[in-house]
């Protein structure tokens, strides 16, 4: 899908195209979803070079992320995408031109809904791409530091849980879990953190002398927000560490209670069950086996030999 926003009397308009269209006057951004090998050919009509197919955008290497050729600068920038309870990091290409700036993209990220509906009601006042680009980054930066947040309460609640006396197993599991998806979204941050750090001081090196002072300021908060953010997922990190191995030191020590019990059975009836092997041996002289009171007296020592042995453990506080 490719829509185009052309800055008109001050305002955006903004132009869902086909690919019989041409691109109109005064776009300052122009941006592609799911891009079709047609609309890559129709692309093509307004580049130099080669227009980034899909698995460019997943490259990791710096020089492919972050480069400057005939079409402009271009970097791909890692944004945050939910769909349901699930955050994933999807890849955008960024082409900056004097007056347009293209994007690339393969999911409908949420940032850029909020972006044109911005746009669509006049809250950004748009004069050049790079106004676009500032706004795009600096609502990652701010939805980053939302998902800090939700890491944060979601493990506090868990430590609650977790640390209580009552807990059982089945509380634990769920715990654990818990524990697991945020650790993995707490690493998803930290990458895109570090991932908008690099593409915003490219930005700033390759384009210092084009940004008016408002942006570079506003380029200067997003990488001070991000120097701040990234101690908190390090912390994060720590803390999901102490909490999973707190989980599984309890889940031991409960373990640990259920193979004591087991221990102490197997020793508490050893006793008796010697006696009973005793008096179980075929034995021609064996006296016991012709007295009358010699199965009660068995019967006897077992018991007083396991309860003995079951007082010997509570006497020296091994149950």
């Amino acid at each position: 899908m490719i829509t185009a926003y052309q800055l008109h009397n001050s305002h955006i308009r903004i132009h869902h195209l086909s690919t019989n269209d041409s691109l109109p006057a005064n776009t300052v951004w122009l941006d592609i979803l799911e891009p079709t090998e047609a609309e890559r050919s129709w692309l093509n009509r307004y580049c130099v070079e080669e227009v980034p197919g899909s698995e460019d955008l997943n490259e990791i290497e710096a020089t492919s992320r972050f480069y400057q050729d005939k079409d402009g600068l271009h970097i791909t920038s890692f944004f945050p995408h939910r769909s349901g309870k699930d955050v994933r990091n999807t890849s955008v290409s960024f082409n900056l031109r004097p007056h347009l700036l293209i994007t690339l993209r393969d999911e409908d990220v949420g940032l850029f809904r909020l972006v044109r509906n911005y746009l669509k009601h006049r809250y950004v006042d748009v004069d050049s791409p790079m106004v676009v680009l500032n706004a795009l980054f600096t609502l990652k930066v701010d939805y980053l530091a939302d998902l800090l947040e939700e890491v944060y309460a979601c493990l506090e609640r868990v430590s609650e849980i977790t640390l209580q006396e009552d807990t059982n197993d089945e509380t634990r599991d769920v715990a654990l879990k818990a524990i697991a998806q945020q650790e993995d979204l707490n690493g998803k941050i930290r990458l895109s953190l570090l991932d908008t750090q690099r593409s915003l001081r490219y930005l700033v090196r390759n384009r210092r002398m084009d940004l008016a002072k408002s942006q570079q300021q506003e380029i200067m908060d997003m990488l001070r927000d991000i120097d701040s953010l990234l101690p908190h997922t390090a912390f994060l990190f720590d803390k999901i560490n102490f909490l999973q191995e707190a989980v599984m030191g309890f889940i031991n020590l409960e373990q640990n209670k259920i193979i004591k019990i087991f221990s102490v059975m197997a020793t508490v009836f050893m006793p008796p069950t010697l006696i009973a092997s005793s008096y179980g041996m075929n034995f021609a002289d064996m006296p016991e086996l012709g007295w009358s009171l010699g199965y009660p007296m068995a019967i006897a020592l077992m018991v007083v030999s396991g309860l003995g042995t079951y007082w010997a453990f509570k006497w020296k506080n091994w149950l």
